[in-house]
């Protein structure tokens, strides 16, 4: 039996540029798929920029900015990745504080390739097992948490559910997990 999100909307947290497009849109479908509503949830309102590895894609309208909105009116997080993007989020506490009240509030997250920056900023993935882009296991280790090279992991260690990939190759299994796991919430 196929699992729904009917009802539920899924914020999807990004800078103003830098996103991997393929780490925005192919969650963002399976969302879709799966009856639930996502929103697109940015430091700055207006569009943000999406790049293919290194080349500007497409544009994406912002529907909430962090400072704005809060994990009360979503029930689940999805940080997508490109390099660029975590890196700019991590550096701006809304952003931040946004991605950790999904924590606190025992929401699920689920984040794919650089993307655990902005959870490893937010001083949530001690304890847990993850994954990611291999160039972030030593700060995940750092950060208190078991890195580990899989296509998806799932942690349900602390307040909330983690879904997390190593990169766009893994976004069919990515999305599945994440499905089924915002689905139990």
């Amino acid at each position: 039996m196929a699992r729904t999100l009917k009802g539920k909307t899924v914020a999807f947290l990004v800078a103003p540029e830098g996103i991997e497009q393929v780490e925005l849109t192919e969650p963002w479908k399976a969302v879709q798929g799966a009856g639930g509503t996502p929103r697109l949830v940015s430091t700055e309102p207006g569009t943000v920029q999406a790049f293919n590895h290194l080349d500007k894609a497409d544009t994406f309208d912002v529907d909430a900015t962090a400072d704005a909105t809060s994990a009360a009116d979503f029930d689940a997080l999805v940080l997508p990745g490109g390099v660029a993007n975590p890196d700019q989020l991590r550096t701006q506490k809304p952003a931040v504080a946004f991605a950790r009240s999904f924590v606190d509030a025992g929401k699920p997250v689920a984040a794919i390739c650089h993307a655990p920056w902005t959870l490893i900023e937010a001083d949530v993935v001690r304890g847990r097992r993850m994954t990611s882009w291999p160039s972030l296991q030593t700060d995940l280790r750092n950060a208190g948490a078991d890195w580990v090279d899989e296509e998806v992991v799932v942690c349900e260690a602390g307040p909330s559910v983690f879904v997390t990939s190593r990169k766009p190759d893994d976004l069919k299994a990515f999305c599945g997990e994440l499905v089924d796991r915002f689905a139990d919430t």
